[in-house]
């Protein structure tokens, strides 16, 4: 054989070993799941709940990070900046995805910088306020808010988070006044509220309904429009007095653009192999979260396109801005 031949032959093999070796090696070591809000709320509670099946299944750690800040914009500029390799995971909602980027033009990304692997679970929202404000019902807040207006405090996770959201719609549907103090997590949310500086909250399950059980907080009502079985006790918005009412949020994985589809599938496949085990979802119910899968990445994506229509509309039409 020629040696100019026998070295292209041999250059080509190497090539062809080294790109199927990539594609085979994933991964090859600790894995990144990227958290925008503090410990202790929901989607620091989703991710731990989540991380060590999800690693057994892709046979590599799974590291939740928590960067919490600027309404979980900081945590999702890091992931879409990193590279595109698969060890750089987000845990998002919508206001990463759809919220963020409605209220604020110019974050240094784009949910186009960000590619959509599946959609993992489902919670409605828990209104609560300290118990010992005197207030027994969704009612009691409604006319409370209208006696005094603006001088009623909600706490919640952050700037254009899902109780953000939840409670400008509040506002909007019952013709009442609160001022908004936003936290870095939903867990500081929730103490401001027992400690009495804030006196109700739009909080996620995880966060509020340990604290209701133990009679640290008062559950008004869940934000669906019927009870829900994740949170026992406590009425729906039909139930409650405000039959308009209704909204859920969401969490799922997205990737920085770029990353190599055989990389998404197997992101894809381990989340759908963590999340179907009895133990989380065990765990995830207890705190009154739901899990909820999407058949592919593709399918996630065409959620999305309309969910992000619902979330934007709402912020326009509340009014929601960047305090």
């Amino acid at each position: 054989m020629n040696k100019r031949i026998l070295i292209s032959a041999l250059v080509l093999s190497c090539v062809t070993w080294s790109a199927q070796a990539q594609g085979t090696a994933y991964p090859n070591k600790p894995v990144r799941l990227v958290v925008g809000f503090a410990p202790g709320g929901a989607a620091d509670y989703v991710a731990r709940a989540m991380s060590d099946a999800m690693g057994k299944s892709l046979g590599q750690t799974v590291i939740v990070e928590n960067r919490a800040g600027a309404g979980s914009s900081i945590a999702a500029e890091n992931v879409a900046k990193a590279a595109p390799d698969g060890y750089s995971v987000l845990l998002a909602s919508p206001s990463s995805i759809s919220v963020n980027p409605a209220l604020n033009p110019k974050l240094n990304y784009t949910p186009k910088d960000l590619v959509p692997v599946t959609k993992v679970t489902t919670s409605p929202l828990v209104i609560a306020v300290n118990p010992g404000i005197g207030i027994n019902s969704l009612q009691d807040l409604i006319a409370r808010a209208k006696q005094a207006p603006g001088k009623i405090n909600y706490a919640t996770s952050g700037n254009g988070s899902a109780p953000h959201l939840g409670a400008a719609l509040f506002t909007q549907l019952a013709g009442v006044n609160l001022t908004h103090i936003p936290f870095r997590g939903g867990s500081p949310a929730i103490q401001s509220v027992i400690a009495g500086d804030t006196q109700v909250t739009f909080g996620t399950p995880p966060s509020v309904l340990p604290m209701v059980q133990a009679g640290r907080l008062k559950g008004l009502a869940v934000s669906t429009r019927e009870r829900s079985a994740l949170v026992p006790g406590v009425p729906g918005m039909q139930e409650a007095g405000l039959p308009d009412y209704a909204i859920e949020f969401w969490y799922g994985l997205f990737v920085p653009v770029g990353t190599p589809p055989a990389v998404i599938k197997k992101i894809y496949e381990a989340a759908q192999v963590a999340m179907e085990q009895a133990s989380v979802k065990a765990a995830l119910a207890r705190e009154g979260t739901e899990v909820s899968l999407s058949k592919s990445p593709e399918q996630f994506a065409a959620f999305l396109q309309d969910d992000a229509k619902f979330w934007v509309n709402l912020v326009k039409s509340a009014g929601v801005k960047l305090d």
